[in-house]
């Protein structure tokens, strides 16, 4: 006698055969009907647009303290590896990136020169404050001499906390301005 899991090769498998449900007892979601994804044109356009828009940002590196050797690092190092997500390419043009990463302490006298920078980026511009110096003014919040916090002169799109934030950090911070890229809404001809 065969034992109990040998198969008989003889015999032919037999197929299941898939048949509609007859009545809603025996409806059982999932296994009639195939993946249908209903959508609108207006969704599937703003997908189009903006999926390929969030998976190449080029920064625009804007260092002015500790923090921009943070940024450094994490563009340059190859345990982080920024080209695996589409971001190795740092401009030294504002005319050439998407998004301007302003990390480190940001003085009265580098305002100006920052919202210039800001006002030559092509649109759509995003902004990310890296560092406490960046976001608050940090440990220099009492000074006379510091902005604090890139917010009041330029609109920021992400805040990335830390004195000075790790590498992992910028790449954590990257990857909510793309998941916020993604979810952009199309505009209207003529909207703002």
């Amino acid at each position: 006698m065969p034992p109990r899991n040998a198969r008989d090769v003889s015999s032919p498998r037999r197929a299941i055969p898939l048949s509609m449900a007859r009545g809603p007892d025996e409806y059982v979601p999932g296994e009639q009907e195939p993946g249908v994804l209903l959508t609108s044109l207006r969704d599937l356009l703003q997908w189009a647009q903006n999926y390929p828009r969030s998976r190449s940002i080029w920064p625009f590196s804007y260092g002015l303290a500790c923090c921009a050797i943070e940024m450094i690092q994490a563009a340059s190092a190859p345990q982080y590896d920024l080209a695996r997500f589409g971001w190795e390419v740092f401009r030294s043009s504002p005319r050439q990136a998407d998004v301007m990463i302003v990390s480190g302490t940001v003085c009265t006298k580098m305002g100006p020169r920052l919202i210039r920078l800001y006002e030559q980026m092509p649109e759509p511009k995003w902004v990310i404050s890296m560092g406490q110096c960046a976001n608050s003014g940090g440990e220099f919040y009492d000074s006379y001499y510091i902005v604090q916090g890139v917010d009041t002169l330029v609109p920021v799109d992400v805040y990335i906390p830390g004195c000075p934030p790790r590498p992992e950090a910028l790449i954590e911070g990257l990857l909510k301005l793309r998941e916020q890229i993604e979810k952009q809404g199309l505009k209207e001809r003529g909207e703002q």
